[in-house]
């Protein structure tokens, strides 16, 4: 056990070796011959394929560094005597090294770890799509009159692999997204950069999201009746795979593989699907997801605080709290005081105001007589402005046009006030078709209605910003669907009940 725990910990010993640098390029070299299928590699070849960070070592460097290797285990060396040409050649130390399963193992968990470090949480609009040409694949060869099982294998394990890595990435995205957000030391060209990326990415994988997860759910429902049987073919197929035993063990083994087949197809259901009073995962990220833009407009609200250079006042009175109690007299906390508060006189500015006395500038405001100040000094720091006054501009006909504008859409808010606002239970595929006034309406209700929703089986009443309306959105069941024809397009979703009236009449 000793042996193997040092033999181990030798492997690692060249990432903190005081030529680490040079370690390590070898070592990647090494690590590329791999990928390329190269069984084994010389010295001068090391020397020529390594990226060095300045002037590249010597070759009698490079060999004893890889000697150095070969000794703690990383690497494998074996003489070479493809090169030999005379007695000389043959008594001087040639090797070959190549990687050894250790030097292997470490290389694979240095990558992965590097990998792990730089990796960036993702919203994968490409899993998405994935998702869903799998789930259309199962559901055609479900559809044939013998079930190919190698193919529907083969497309299960392409399914679980994809679900694997979106949900990998919605979760690291959905701890990390405040760390993210984290732009106080930023200034105000890379929040606002960072701003408008941040919200086209996510106003793009939430579409993505919304459209793609009826169609999947749509599908998993069609596939619910007859998936279970075809998981169980799966399951006796991988089971022929199996260490060879009993009946009985291969009976088991093929039940322990359906098993896990069914809560992997459950755990993809529970993406998309609601399971219980659960709401779907698809459902949660998107909230996320949304979340993160309040988040955004935070951050970028602190730093355009920190540029407007906000002060606390509590803190600044807090301290010259302190300051006034290490006052060593009367006389020096008044003169703290006129300091902070800007209390010294100002007579000796040059104002155009007669007085029957002169008063001299050390007379404390208090004992001095009042002053009139002329408010236009108070607000602009001038008595009177320079230059001839403006002429006045005649704006009646912009003023009428301003009026009529106003009536206008006021008119064709109240009609369609008088479309929605009917007081009756309505259902959204019941409205039918909406123009563009209607539905500028209609998306400004719904969004109102959406903003107080928890999850998206809740119930939602309350009034509008305004106060005129009063909204109670009811969900129906998660297959329904309603279309809504505008000008602008179909507007389609999950089917509600809606009911508005005005405030009279919810009173």
């Amino acid at each position: 056990m000793t042996t193997i725990t040092a033999t181990s910990t030798d492997l690692f010993r060249h990432v903190t070796a005081d030529k680490a640098a040079l370690y390590r390029a070898i070592m990647d070299v090494f690590a590329a011959a791999k990928r390329q299928y190269r069984l084994q590699l010389r010295p001068d070849e090391v020397l020529a394929g390594a990226t060095w960070s300045g002037t590249p070592p010597a070759q009698e460097e490079v060999a004893l560094a890889l000697e150095q290797l070969a000794a703690w285990g990383n690497l494998e060396s074996q003489p070479d005597m493809a090169r030999v040409a005379t007695l000389s050649d043959y008594y001087r130390a040639r090797f070959l090294y190549r990687l050894s399963r250790g030097g292997e193992a470490v290389e694979i968990g240095l990558a992965a770890f590097e990998q792990t470090l730089r990796h960036r949480a993702e919203l994968q609009t490409v899993a998405l799509e994935d998702i869903d040409s799998r789930l259309r694949a199962l559901h055609r060869l479900l559809g044939e009159d013998i079930v190919d099982v190698a193919k529907a294998h083969e497309v299960l394990r392409d399914l679980v692999r994809v679900l694997e890595d979106l949900a990998a990435n919605a979760q690291t995205f959905m701890a990390g997204v405040a760390r993210s957000l984290e732009l106080q030391q930023a200034d105000a060209t890379t929040v606002a950069a960072y701003k408008r990326r941040l919200i086209e990415y996510l106003e793009r994988f939430m579409g993505d999201l919304i459209r793609r997860s009826d169609t999947i759910a749509r599908t998993l429902h069609e596939l619910s009746t007859s998936i279970d049987t075809v998981l169980q073919l799966v399951a006796e197929r991988e089971a022929r795979d199996a260490a060879p035993g009993d009946a009985d063990e291969r009976v088991n083994e093929a039940r322990r593989r359906h098993d896990a087949w069914r809560e992997r197809w459950r755990g993809l259901r529970g993406w998309f699907l609601t399971n219980g009073g659960e709401p779907p995962q698809a459902e949660l990220l998107r909230a996320r997801a949304r979340a993160a833009i309040p988040q955004l407009l935070g951050a970028i609200s602190a730093v355009n605080e920190r540029r407007s250079g906000r002060s606390d006042r509590s803190a600044d009175f807090r301290m010259l709290a302190q300051w006034f109690a290490g006052c060593d007299s009367d006389d020096d906390a008044h003169r703290l005081a006129r300091a902070a508060f800007a209390l010294n006189p100002a007579r000796h500015f040059s104002l155009d105001i007669q007085t029957d006395e002169d008063v001299p500038a050390n007379v404390s405001w208090l004992d001095a007589p009042p002053l009139a100040i002329n408010p236009r000094l108070r607000e602009y720091g001038e008595a009177a402005p320079r230059g001839p006054l403006p002429r006045v501009r005649e704006r009646n006909r912009e003023r009428e046009l301003m009026a009529q504008q106003l009536a206008e859409e006021s008119s064709q808010v109240e009609a369609a006030r008088r479309r929605l606002a009917t007081g009756h239970p309505l259902r959204l595929s019941e409205i039918g078709e909406l123009n563009a006034r209607e539905f500028a309406l209609f998306l400004g209700l719904l969004g109102e209605a959406l903003a107080e929703q928890q999850n998206p089986d809740q119930t939602v009443e309350r009034y509008t910003g305004d106060g005129l309306l009063h909204i109670r959105l009811e969900p129906m069941s998660w297959d329904s669907r309603a279309q809504l024809h505008t000008p602008a397009g179909v507007f389609s979703g999950r089917d509600h009940v809606l009911t508005i009236c005005t405030t009279q009449e919810g009173a």
